[in-house]
């Protein structure tokens, strides 16, 4: 299944059962008060209050689950391994709260990653806090940031944002697999809206996912944006033309640039792991057993996380470089930024990096 949808109509919204109090669902569904609401409106109605009900009792029993660790000491982690936050992340799939279990298969993989492992728990564990004690007070929640805690534990909205098109620049297009579903993430760059984009895709173990862009051309579509505080997920509305090459390239900023917008984007969204950056005129340079992204013109530089290092596409980087600035396209989060794209600075195509 992908991101990829159809054009839609315009709906009348399902009114709300006479004899309702005010407000909507606990997801924001509902029915207009005193009207009369079709039996198929109601079903989908209970079924959201069944599920948001499941959610609420998982975030009740995985805070248990979180004061049971700090209780016992982030070291009991280590000793009783990832089984625990296994069974832990299936009672959370069983609550229909998918977000949260992907979360706390996370934790359970952390003890393993050698020396920054138990500042890494801690920091996990307390972003997972977070989120569960978002979920279980979200009517307090301003309406926005309500939006994407509903969206981080598992909760998936209709794009309802209004259509842009534009001539659309695929900047990265790479997979991410965890045994059971494989997620394919496309960057996209408007050039006229100048708004960075993200499709999500999807495919069972063992298959692609249908959607499929190739980095460095552009294509004309229609896009609409998922509801959500910062958000920069959007689907796929229509497209009107294949994808072509092209020389645009989207606007870059200075490595200080790039962590006042990761900052930015936390007061959002306070479980973002990355936000979309495009690096200008920084060179690729060693730094001790890793490497960073200095800037050309100040004396500013951004290191190359683990995922970026790991990758052959740094090693292409450095190859363009050559010691010459670069234009950079990544992902900017709290363990460095990850290239996924680049440009030289004089005329020329972009390089895939991933």
């Amino acid at each position: 299944m992908t991101d990829q949808g159809v054009r839609r109509t315009t709906d009348q919204k399902p009114a709300r059962a006479s004899g309702g109090g005010s407000g909507g669902g606990p997801d924001g569904t509902g029915t207009q008060l005193g009207v009369p609401a079709a039996p198929a409106a109601l079903a989908a109605l209970r079924r959201a209050e069944r599920r948001a009900e499941r959610i609420t009792a998982g975030a009740a029993e995985l805070e248990q689950r979180l004061e049971d660790l700090l209780r016992g000491g982030l070291a009991s982690a280590e000793r009783s391994g990832p089984a625990v936050w296994e069974e832990t992340a299936a009672r959370m799939v069983d609550a229909q709260a998918q977000g949260l279990a992907s979360r706390v298969r996370e934790l359970g993989t952390l003890p393993a990653c050698g020396a920054g492992a138990p500042v890494r728990l801690l920091e996990e564990t307390a972003l997972l806090h977070l989120l569960a004690r978002a979920w279980l007070r979200r009517e307090r929640l301003p309406e926005d940031l309500a939006a994407t805690v509903r969206s981080r534990v598992g909760l998936t909205a209709p794009a309802d944002g209004p259509a842009i098109r534009d001539d659309w620049l695929v900047l990265a297009q790479y997979d991410r697999s965890d045994g059971h579903l494989t997620t394919r993430r496309i960057w996209l760059h408007g050039a006229g809206s100048g708004r960075t984009a993200l499709l999500l895709s999807y495919g069972a173990a063992g298959r692609s996912p249908d959607l499929t862009l190739p980095a460095g051309l552009a294509v004309d579509a229609e896009l609409s944006a998922y509801p959500g505080a910062g958000q920069p997920r959007m689907a796929l509305v229509e497209r009107f033309a294949p994808p072509a090459p092209t020389t645009v390239r989207p606007p870059g900023t200075t490595t200080a640039g790039a962590l006042a917008r990761y900052g930015a984007a936390l007061r959002d969204d306070p479980w973002c792991e990355s936000v979309p950056v495009t690096l200008d005129r920084v060179v690729p340079v060693p730094d001790g057993d890793g490497w960073q992204l200095a800037d050309a013109d100040e004396d500013h530089a951004l290191p190359i996380g683990q995922a970026g290092r790991s990758r052959p596409g740094l090693w292409r980087l450095v190859a363009l470089s050559g010691g010459a600035p670069v234009r950079v396209f990544g992902e900017c989060g709290p363990h460095g930024f990850t290239p996924l794209a680049a440009w030289p600075q004089g005329p020329g195509e972009a390089v895939p990096l991933c």
